[in-house]
């Protein structure tokens, strides 16, 4: 079991907490833990009119393996508890990951870790939290940022992305796969997506993109061209080329590339598949584009991968 910490500040935002807390619920189809606590225990006044009362102060980042750091109101206006710097600095040194929803990014950027590194927050705060924090490189057109042992998200709804990302990481596709079906949430949303659309895209042509995405991903198998998926979208490719970057951060072949891949990780740790079958199924073709891209995405082999899974 790997032990979770979600720390809860004044001003909280109530999704912000939520979101960790329930991914990462303690249940027998997932390997953690979970800790809600506070600066000290007792009640805390949160954001939108509601409060929490936790049991554990910050001790309980004491022996957590990840600590989630969730939005609050105006961080902005002052500075996080110093209890909480010390505590998340001593925590990253003894081997923990430490991830922030939203503006929690401001009380982990306050304990230097993220200094010389890229971060991202809600895109309303991203000035403040550059200003503020001129050595955090803030990037605030992403969803979500890994730096491996100090991660960042913008928005609450980010937040799932994230945590599937971490889970992705530790548990495997099948296991992010599952707890986004549990929570009713997209299963794969990359870090690079835009937080926002910086052009004004009518609606229906977003809602149609949404549909083509899941359309491909039942299809990976089969021959996907821009053509195609721009077809099913009824537009034409170049338009559709421009806007499905605009939404996902990553061109249609790009996205369409990591997600065989995905679909390839979770076919070797679920079956005993050859990695020649697996390539087929997923459209990549030969065992020779799957190691390749497996390489490009992810720095290992499937050989590699199939045997850490085996072996967990």
């Amino acid at each position: 079991m790997r032990r979770v910490a979600v720390v809860v500040l004044e001003g909280a935002k109530p999704l912000d907490v939520g979101i960790p807390a329930q991914v990462f619920t303690t249940r027998a189809s997932m390997p953690y833990s979970v800790d809600v606590c506070g600066v000290r225990p007792g009640l805390i006044a949160g954001g939108d009119g509601l409060s929490y009362h936790v049991a554990h102060g910050l001790e309980a980042l004491e022996e957590a393996d990840l600590v989630f750091v969730p939005g609050y109101r105006y961080p902005d206006r002052e500075r996080p508890p110093e209890a909480l710097t010390r505590a998340l600095q001593r925590a990253h040194e003894r081997g923990a990951r430490l991830a922030a929803i939203s503006t929690g990014a401001f009380a982990l950027a306050e304990t230097g870790l993220l200094d010389g590194r890229r971060a991202t927050t809600h895109w309303h705060y991203a000035r403040s939290l550059a200003e503020r924090y001129p050595q955090v490189q803030v990037d605030d057109r992403v969803l979500f940022v890994d730096e491996g042992s100090v991660l960042t998200s913008a928005g609450a709804a980010s937040g799932i992305d994230l945590c599937l990302h971490i889970l992705r990481k530790e548990a495997g596709v099948a296991g992010a796969n599952h707890a986004a079906r549990r929570l009713v949430a997209a299963p794969y949303r990359s870090g690079g997506q835009a937080q926002y659309v910086p052009q004004s895209v009518p609606e229906s042509h977003g809602e149609r993109f949404t549909r083509t995405r899941e359309w491909a991903l039942r299809r990976l198998g089969e021959p996907l061209t821009i053509e195609r998926l721009a077809g099913h979208a009824s537009v034409s490719p170049r338009t559709f080329s421009r806007r499905f970057r605009d939404e996902t951060g990553y061109t249609p072949m790009q996205w369409i590339m990591r997600a065989r891949v995905d679909r390839a990780r979770e076919l070797l740790e679920e079956t005993d598949l050859a990695i020649e079958e697996i390539a087929a199924t997923v459209g990549l073709g030969t065992a020779t584009n799957l190691r390749r891209y497996f390489r490009r995405v992810l720095g290992t082999t499937p050989t590699e991968y199939r045997r850490t899974f085996s072996e967990s």
